[in-house]
């Protein structure tokens, strides 16, 4: 169970095992308060994983280690997860007495100002995907836990998600993880990129301008078993 202490997010010995197998595996972790992590890793290699045990989700899931996180944390998932029923404006203030007002100005820091009446499925999804992160918004999280938000998104969207996402950190600056497959929307987002590898942080990128976006993303690659000239 993930503990609540200070604004440091820290991982140590942390172990996940589903059966026989450890996906995670001794794995340590540290991310600074408004520090950008992005997460890479192959299918399988245990990202989801890490997010659920940050945000307390994997109660059920045998392991050990120590989680320490802030009380504050807020999680968007790959589905934005709303409320069929609800309205937008509902599903953003869901849970949270007296914070109408309050959702209303998220809705307009991700665009959708006057979209408050409308249902789920009158909204694209990157319309979702901006509700997913107005509802992340008005809890004003110290950490913000992202699980591959735009992987369903088409490549135009995912692009102004990114900006939107970009933005949003700027602005606020809570801790990010975000979990992704895709090196170039790491790079793009991120102030640090890190490789999940056996059940452990297997290798670490900053990007700090020192090394050009094309040596970082090759270095990534070969991390991620990917040999190709590409």
């Amino acid at each position: 169970m993930a503990t609540h202490t200070g604004e440091l997010i820290r991982v140590q010995g942390l172990t996940r095992r589903y059966g026989a197998r450890a996906v995670l595996d001794g794995l340590d972790l540290e991310i600074a308060p408004g520090e950008f992590v992005a997460l890479l890793g192959q299918s399988g290699s245990g990202k989801s994983t890490l997010l659920r045990a940050l945000a307390g989700l994997d109660d059920d899931v045998a392991g050990g280690g120590t989680v320490a996180v802030p009380e504050q944390v807020s999680v968007v998932f790959q589905d934005a997860r709303l409320l069929p029923w609800a309205r937008v404006l509902d599903n953003v203030v869901l849970g949270l007495p007296r914070a109408e007002q309050r959702g209303r100005e998220c809705l307009a820091e991700v665009g959708l100002a006057g979209r408050e009446r409308a249902w789920p499925n009158e909204l694209s999804g990157g319309e979702q995907q901006r509700v997913a992160l107005a509802r992340s918004l008005v809890r004003e999280p110290s950490l913000l836990l992202a699980d591959e938000p735009f992987g369903a998104l088409d490549a135009l969207t995912r692009l102004r998600m990114h900006a939107l996402l970009r933005r949003l950190f700027e602005q606020h600056r809570p801790a990010v993880l975000l979990v992704t497959h895709d090196v170039d929307e790491a790079i793009a987002l991120a102030d640090r990129v890190l490789v999940l590898g056996d059940g452990r942080i297997a290798a670490e990128k900053r990007l700090d301008g020192g090394t050009s976006t094309t040596e970082i993303r090759a270095e990534l690659l070969r991390a991620l078993g990917v040999t190709a000239d590409l």
